[in-house]
């Protein structure tokens, strides 16, 4: 038969391990879920760019065309230098916790003017 241990020194070793650890852990999860929040904001800028590209580079409204596919609260600017358009959209990631700065998400996507289209609309 294998008796316990008597209480001893480690008494209490896993209730400090634990505070210690917790905070750590609750800060990795905070960055994932920013990181996971920016990458789809992201991907969602580079969406909208597109579609503010090709519209504008066809003679339609670029900036509308992108703002329909931005992300909320999003800015789409849209230039035209003749031969190319270039349409750019900037969004700002807010992390869980609203009282940490935001961080900036922009994307950029260019696009051929089509021959025949009406000048493109910015």
């Amino acid at each position: 038969m294998i008796g316990r241990r008597p209480a001893g020194r480690d008494r209490g070793s896993f209730t400090a391990e634990m505070a210690a650890g917790l905070p750590a852990l609750v800060l990795l999860l905070l960055t994932g879920l920013t990181t996971i929040n920016a990458v789809s904001t992201k991907a969602a800028c580079l969406d909208a760019a597109r579609e503010a590209a090709l519209a504008a580079s066809r003679g339609a409204p670029g900036t509308a065309a992108g703002s329909r596919h931005a992300p909320a609260g999003a800015q789409v600017v849209v230039i035209s230098d003749g031969e190319h358009v270039r349409a750019t959209v900037r969004a700002s990631v807010r992390a869980l916790g609203t009282e940490l700065p935001a961080i900036d998400v922009a994307a950029t996507a260019v696009a051929a003017v089509e021959p025949g289209a009406p000048e493109p609309q910015t």
